[in-house]
């Protein structure tokens, strides 16, 4: 049985009957309508709901897409990607859409499905962002050729990447592997997960700016003996450069722990800055706490893992100040197209 948030009559964005590509909130709208669809499809599937009985299609109809492809994974045959075209009424004019701001093609990536079909699957996928080892998966596989497919027929500026949660982790992973080939897609990052220690949470600013500033010295201190210990790593690399010119876009809420951290994280940088300890944050910031552990004792798998993947150099954060009912509305997909949410943005730049 369907559900009303299913519906896009009933829960869709039905007030954007005039889309500006121009406007931010109009573009963050589209995009997190088209992720919902992704999940759609995966329930028409699951449901057997065909044609007439589909509720996926108005999720993309209504902003003058098409589906052009779904992205289905090996193991469960679950739809987990679509990539829409744009499709628009005859009354663009082909100046119109070489304006900026207009996506011809989104790449959409839905998070996890806790329903029978699909869950088990998505929950191995989940263990594996977990372990930093999401890059290994055949679900990225396929995304990633996906990806790179497109860019190559159509040209990165012609290409925009979107996801939420699991998604949100796919897509993000997808962009930081094209961008470190110079190729910088236009990206909107639901509820992007942050795997860390929920300091967020903290109340008191003194106390979490404190361990947060331990947690940098210590992370830096570890990253620098690991340095000097690896004879093939010069201690001036900066793995950061390559990926500082891509500014996802990061959707994140206060009270959702799986990406609040995000906040933290960007604003800690900047504030170490602000009392001279730049250098010290600036080798902290590209390393896990966690993973360095697990290497100076010996546990690391360096065949198996990969930088983390919450780590990035630049975005711009945007954070919705509307107060939640509960983790799941906090974390949800739906509160990105409401008219009447309360959004902060702050753009971060690495340098």
């Amino acid at each position: 049985m369907a559900s009303e948030r299913e519906d896009f009559s009933l829960s869709g964005p039905l007030h954007l009957s005039a889309i500006d590509w121009t406007n931010v909130h109009h573009r963050r709208s589209v995009a997190a309508c088209l992720v919902q669809g992704v999940y759609i499809l995966e329930r028409d599937r699951q449901l057997q709901r065909h044609e007439s009985q589909a509720l996926a299609p108005p999720w993309w109809e209504f902003f003058q897409f098409k589906l052009l492809h779904q992205l289905k994974d090996d193991a469960d045959f679950s739809i987990f990607g679509a990539i829409y075209e744009f499709k628009p009424p005859p009354s663009y004019s082909h100046s119109d859409l070489s304006k900026d701001g207009i996506p011809r093609y989104v790449i959409a990536f839905r998070g996890t499905l806790t329903k029978p079909d699909s869950f088990s699957r998505d929950l191995e996928l989940d263990v594996h962002l977990i372990r930093n080892g999401l890059h290994l998966t055949s679900r990225f596989e396929i995304a990633i050729q996906a990806v790179r497919n497109m860019v190559a027929s159509v040209g990165s500026s012609n290409v925009w990447l979107a996801g939420h949660s699991l998604g949100s982790a796919m897509a993000m992973l997808a962009g930081k592997t094209v961008a470190k080939t110079g190729v910088f897609l236009e990206a909107y990052l639901f509820n992007p997960p942050f795997v860390s220690a929920p300091i967020e949470r903290i109340k008191d600013k003194r106390v979490k700016h404190g361990i947060r500033i331990a947690g940098s010295v210590i992370t830096a201190g570890l990253a620098l003996a690991a340095k000097i210990n690896h004879h093939n790593t010069r201690l001036s690399e900066d793995p950061f450069l390559a990926l500082s010119a891509w500014v996802p876009c990061l959707f994140v809420n206060p009270a959702d722990d799986i990406c609040s951290e995000y906040i933290g994280y960007f604003e800690h940088r900047k504030k170490m800055e602000e009392i001279g300890a730049g250098a010290i944050e600036k080798l902290a910031t590209q390393h896990s706490l966690g993973g360095l552990f697990m290497n100076a004792i010996g546990k690391g798998n360096v065949a198996n893992t990969s930088e983390p993947l919450h780590l990035i150099p630049s975005a711009n954060l945007i954070v919705n100040s509307t107060p939640a009912r509960d983790l799941k509305e906090a974390h949800g997909i739906h509160q990105w197209w409401k008219p009447d949410v309360q959004l902060k943005s702050q753009l971060y730049s690495y340098k």
